[in-house]
């Protein structure tokens, strides 16, 4: 299969596209290709809460890279290691979580570009036959970096944060902000103090020329905020979509409404 041109999910942005994505959470690249081929701009590997890890997820983004999908990857933490290394498997996107400040952007910014403009190892593992290895500049145009505002520290920071050279978007994860606000687990949809900080990163982030995002849990709610003006939201997980499809299957052949036997 012959591989597709890299996504530059911030080309996407500038041209003022929205991009839609789904968690892939299952360890496995022939679901992480179905969901691939659904449509999404991109599927992003999840190695903080999902089954995925650093010894499999180069078959995962391997298996993406057939796909029109960009694969990304949230890393488990914001280690410069584990950024580069998934850089290095494939990743055209990385995903940041729990940044409380501008030092904190800077250290993910930076090991997402090579030298000069930043601290990332040379050592691509994937090359194009035709082509061979990209130059340090196209894997400098195509990774991306996402930090994600999900504290109240990067709440209260975010204004220095969108500014540091090489954050290309912030997203809001509104579960772990709700309980770093002391709302407790709360969803967006219900909390208007949470709906207004997610506001506030967003208005925040287009005045520093940057990409917006938020975390979805359903269809609707990204709908809401892409009317409200973001640029990127994730409302689905792979493993949900099973379950709900198994469901959804196993009621209409063998059940009466509303039954099951695992529940």
């Amino acid at each position: 299969m012959r591989r597709r041109q890299p996504v530059s999910l911030k080309d996407a942005w500038a041209g003022g596209r929205v991009t839609h994505g789904v968690w892939s959470a299952l360890d496995d690249p022939v679901a992480a290709e179905i969901v691939g081929r659904a449509g999404y701009d991109l599927v992003c590997v999840d190695l903080q809460h999902g089954f995925a890890h650093l010894g499999s997820v180069g078959r995962i983004l391997h298996a993406l890279h057939g796909t029109p999908s960009a694969g990304v990857v949230r890393v488990a933490w914001n280690a410069p290691e584990q950024i580069m290394r998934v850089l290095d498997l494939g990743a055209e996107g990385v995903v940041v979580p729990m940044v409380d400040d501008a030092a904190q952007a800077r250290r993910a910014a930076d090991a997402c570009r090579y030298a000069p403009a930043g601290t990332r190892s040379w050592g691509p593992l994937w090359g194009d036959v035709r082509r061979g290895f990209p130059e340090a500049d196209e894997g400098d145009r195509i990774a991306t970096c996402i930090v994600m505002i999900e504290t109240a520290a990067g709440l209260e920071n975010i204004e220095r944060i969108v500014r540091v050279p090489g954050v290309h978007a912030v997203y809001v994860g509104p579960n772990d902000l709700a309980l770093s606000l002391g709302l407790g687990r709360v969803p967006l949809e219900d909390s208007s103090e949470l709906q207004e900080a997610v506001e506030h990163v967003m208005t925040t982030a287009h005045a520093a020329d940057i990409a917006a995002g938020v975390d979805c849990a359903e269809p609707a709610t990204a709908r809401h905020w892409v009317a409200r003006g973001m640029d990127l939201v994730i409302s689905a997980r792979d493993s949900v979509l099973l379950r709900r499809a198994v469901d959804e299957a196993y009621l209409n052949v063998a059940a009466p409404a509303g039954a099951g036997r695992y529940r």
